[in-house]
């Protein structure tokens, strides 16, 4: 049955989610990767489709921006659509020294800044970490591919206007890059004994200033997309 934010029926998405950020790239995905994409959803103009690819059904639809949105749709979608895995495609500011524009991150774990945990009660600190299963997949499938990837911590921030500067901060305990929404996912999937991966490009270096333009952005983030794609079963 439909959900505030989702109209569609279980049978109308598939088990395998890729999310990213953007409605409209949800929606290049769908035309430029999948046969016979069917819109499923269209509510507040977060657009998700389900097609094939290479004879495998898979759906894409867009996260929002944004811990708080990205757990409304993850929950929504695990909880009442069936789905048992979302690999959230997007990208991410390079901390790390050794990252350059266009590297590719599968991120094992998701440090954050947000209370988003809170609601869990938890007597400590949770840590939010991937699906192994999936990460390994990924990081053979990009083997496979012969795509280079990074493996491990990134920082999912609550602020992309960060009035202290503290990215160096998470630099010394080897965070690799910034994003937004990848604990939020790791940790709705805990909650739901579902599977979630977070696959990353990095689109900017804040320490040097540098970044790709919004016109390579779709051109440099077909391999990420194509790894992910290589996860549906």
């Amino acid at each position: 049955m439909p959900t505030p934010h989702i109209n569609a029926t279980p049978a109308d998405v598939a088990p395998l989610v890729l999310m990213p950020g953007d409605p409209l790239r949800a929606k290049y995905i769908a035309e430029r990767f999948l046969e016979n994409p069917v819109l499923f959803n269209n509510v507040r103009n977060v657009q998700g489709y389900t097609g094939t690819y290479r004879g495998k059904r898979v759906s894409v639809m867009a996260s929002g921006m944004g811990m708080p949105s990205i757990g409304i749709y993850a929950y929504e979608l695990y909880r009442f659509f069936g789905v048992e895995t979302i690999v959230r495609i997007g990208t991410a500011g390079a901390i790390s020294d050794d990252l350059e524009l266009r590297d590719l991150i599968l991120a094992q774990g998701a440090c954050t800044n947000s209370r988003f945990a809170e609601q869990y009660n938890l007597p400590g600190t949770f840590a939010p970490i991937a699906d192994f299963d999936t990460l390994c997949k990924a990081a053979a499938a990009a083997k496979a591919a012969g795509f280079a990837v990074r493996v491990g911590n990134v920082l999912s921030s609550d602020t992309f206007y960060d009035d202290a500067d503290s990215l160096q901060t998470w630099k010394k305990m080897n965070v690799l890059a910034v994003e937004m929404e990848a604990a939020a996912l790791y940790m709705t999937a805990a909650r739901l004994n579902k599977k979630a991966l977070a696959v990353l490009t990095v689109s900017d270096i804040p320490a040097k200033g540098t970044e790709i333009s919004a016109e390579e952005r779709e051109r440099t983030l077909d391999r990420m997309i194509t790894l992910a794609l290589e996860l549906a079963e």
